[in-house]
């Protein structure tokens, strides 16, 4: 009596963790829709900047339709002749996939849905949770294409399929552990399928099965992810002759799936909801990283020339300014408005007041390069004050050494505004923070891989074309 009590208890226990389980699933699920609709629906991408990213963002939009249908997929890998196809059709209970004599029936991916919810096993049954709709999908043999590609098909198939079944029908190959190290670096769950065991005798049976979990892949699967199948058995049948004699036939016999098909329900009901959103979490992940990466890369290109459109309008005002008190105020009107502009190019709202804080906070972190420019450009600005007094006196002898001195002080603010800019590009590209660094050392690091002089000598060159010198 005691012991059915306990039974009962530990029975009940389980049921209640499983329900947790379930409910823990179904808010991972939840909370995967909820980002992944997030992201599709603020990709905060350009017209121009979505050129060449179709692809990645139909990618996205195909995953959040994949979470919003609720479904669910499991691939297929193994070599040529290993019986892919024949065990998916067993498992779906009909025949979709090609299967056949020649080698290398499947060319291609292809896909099926798997209309079974809920399966039978003895006196139990297991279905596969909630509405979910399951697709299996079948590779090509991994030895009917190239290393490279291979690798290729399987990281890209593996890193969208929630579940991975790699079929062997024997001892292992190196083409066949090879593959199946690079499924698993993929970090999805995988069943190590080892078909056609009803072509051994069960004592090679056996001894292969032990091989391959003791020897062959002890390092990447355990015990309990390797199962033994025959998808499509061959039963040898004698039939008499009408002279007496026998002609034995092969026919095909039932499938021996149950266990694969088992622990497949299984996972799918205890984890399915949080495998799919994990999963697509991850994929969406990659996929939003490859986008923010090149929409970075155009938005840097862009940041630039706002950058050496700031300095160059900079230095030209500078350059043309004869009166000292202006060169700085004027100087800081660009500085502010090259600020805003890289704000809005970034898509970073900022206010003229929090353009002109933002000015500060780097002018005082680069205190060095700053202090040069005021000194200079008061200095410079005070002898360029007097020459421009002095040219009509001079009869215009004194044009040549202003415009020397002009286009220095130039060249000295516009490096400043380089500076200025490159450390603003930087502030807004990690989202108007400066990620794990101080201002102070974010402005030391991009100091330092300035070119002062070959700045300097573009700055001229160019100031002497627009100013046709």
């Amino acid at each position: 009596m005691a012991d059915s009590v306990n039974a009962d208890q530990e029975h009940n226990l389980e049921d209640t963790i499983f329900d947790f389980g379930q409910i823990e699933g179904e808010l991972n699920y939840k909370k995967a829709q909820d980002s992944l609709r997030e992201l599709v629906q603020n990709l905060d991408l350009t017209p121009q900047e979505k050129i060449g990213l179709e692809e990645q963002i139909q990618d996205l939009t195909g995953f959040l339709d994949k979470l919003e249908n609720s479904v669910i997929q499991i691939a297929a890998f193994g070599m040529v002749g290993r019986g892919k196809s024949s065990l998916l059709n067993a498992l779906l209970g009909r025949s979709v996939f090609t299967t056949g004599a020649l080698h290398g029936v499947t060319k291609a991916n292809q896909t099926a849905e798997w209309g079974l919810v809920t399966e039978k096993f003895g006196n139990a049954a297991v279905s596969s949770g909630g509405n979910s709709q399951i697709q299996v999908i079948d590779t090509p043999g991994i030895d009917e294409i190239d290393g490279e590609t291979r690798e290729l098909l399987a990281h890209e198939v593996a890193r969208r399929a929630d579940l991975i079944l790699f079929i062997i029908a024997g001892d292992m190959t190196q083409v066949e552990y090879e593959a199946l190290s690079q499924l698993r670096e993929v970090g999805k769950p995988l069943l190590l399928v080892f078909n056609k065991i009803d072509q051994y005798p069960e004592v090679d049976r056996l001894a292969i099965y032990h091989k391959i979990r003791d020897e062959r892949v002890y390092q990447l699967l355990t015990p309990a992810e390797i199962v033994m199948v025959a998808a499509s058995p061959v039963i040898i049948k004698a039939v008499r002759r009408v002279d007496g004699s026998l002609n034995y036939q092969r026919q095909s016999g039932t499938p021996q799936i149950d266990e694969l098909k088992l622990k497949i329900l299984e996972i799918l009901h205890r984890e399915g909801k949080s495998l799919v959103a994990l999963n697509t979490m991850l994929f969406a992940t990659d996929v939003n990283e490859q986008l923010v990466q090149r929409k970075m890369i155009i938005r840097e290109a862009s940041a630039n020339e706002v950058i050496w459109k700031g300095v160059m309008t900079k230095a030209m005002a500078i350059a043309l300014n004869p009166i000292t008190a202006l060169d700085i105020f004027t100087g800081a009107i660009i500085d502010v408005t090259m600020i805003l502009s890289l704000s809005r190019l970034y898509g970073i709202p900022m206010t003229q007041a929090g353009a002109v804080s933002l000015l500060q906070k780097i002018a005082i972190s680069m205190t060095g390069i700053s202090a040069s420019e005021v000194l200079a450009s008061l200095g410079l600005s005070s002898l360029k004050s007097l020459f421009s007094i002095t040219v009509p006196l001079t009869g215009g002898m004194t044009i040549a050494p202003y415009v020397s001195v002009a286009i220095t002080q130039a060249a000295i603010t516009g490096v400043a505004t380089y500076a200025i800019g490159q450390v603003t590009k930087l502030y807004l590209s990690n989202g108007a923070s400066w990620g794990p660094d101080s201002p102070k050392a974010v402005v030391s690091q991009i100091l330092a891989t300035l070119d002062e002089k070959s700045i300097l000598h573009r700055i001229k060159a160019e100031l002497k074309a627009k100013l046709s010198l």
